[in-house]
């Protein structure tokens, strides 16, 4: 079942983070049984060339490859969609338009406005007509709502055909707020709630970042009704885990 199929029939997804460039480490969480890894460039060093290396190691050890873009840029999802991501966690979706956007971006005319060319998704050119039945039965689309804004749209971005799912930012939304920083305040909280009832009406699953390697964490959002999960990122587990070993034993740094 690809993961689109599992957003639409509301089978939770569990995916994690790759903010470091190294194919290795790609490997080693598509390995470990993830529904997708998301490659994110928004916070991250990583190139376009280094994006496609990291996508084709996802691709070929069996998970789905997302990127996380730096923003929601049509000529930025186009270089990505051609390099074989399944889709894309656009940031900062605050209207329907911007939602619209992004849709757009990902397919071609008539139902969007990509431009064609011949990439890696395409085979370098040798299965463009099997691309693109992979593209209207595989692509992913996920609204990142992060503010105020986001926030008071989210029922009329979740309704935009082509949206697939939505993903929390509970940091950049405290910001906004007026709270930086302070995901536990009440005025996040409502604001994470009032974007759960929108997504449960247009029947969109919500997804938000577990960003310590708690397995408890993990469980628990997914009893709380999460369907997109993201489970940490490779730079935190490594530390957590590092630092766990030398508890007691040496002084943190």
């Amino acid at each position: 079942m690809t993961l689109k199929e599992k957003l639409r029939r509301g089978v939770p997804t569990i995916g994690t983070w790759i903010t470091l460039a190294h194919p290795a480490l790609a490997e080693i969480a598509a390995r470990a049984g993830f529904d997708w890894v998301a490659v994110d460039l928004e916070h991250s060093s990583i190139t376009i060339r280094e994006c496609e290396d990291l996508i084709r190691v996802l691709d070929l050890a069996g998970t789905t490859p997302l990127v996380r873009l730096t923003a929601n840029d049509p000529d930025l999802i186009k270089r990505v969609m051609d390099s074989g991501a399944r889709g894309v966690i656009v940031p900062s979706v605050s209207t329907p338009e911007e939602a619209q956007v992004a849709v757009e971006a990902v397919h071609y005319p008539p139902r969007g406005r990509r431009g064609v060319g011949l990439a890696r998704a395409h085979a370098y050119g040798a299965d463009f007509a099997g691309y693109l039945k992979r593209l209207e039965r595989e692509a992913v689309v996920v609204a990142m709502i992060e503010n105020a804004q986001g926030v008071e749209n989210a029922e009329h971005i979740l309704a935009v055909p082509g949206i697939d799912a939505y993903l929390l930012g509970p940091y950049d939304m405290s910001a906004s707020l007026g709270v930086a920083g302070k995901i536990s305040h009440p005025k996040v909280e409502n604001a994470i709630a009032s974007v759960r009832a929108a997504g449960k009406r247009a029947r969109k699953p919500g997804g938000i970042h577990v960003i310590e390697p708690d397995p408890a964490a993990l469980r628990r959002r997914l009893k709380e009704g999460f369907g997109f999960i993201a489970y940490s990122l490779e730079t935190r587990v490594y530390d957590t885990a590092l630092r766990a070993a030398l508890k007691g034993l040496r002084k943190p740094r």
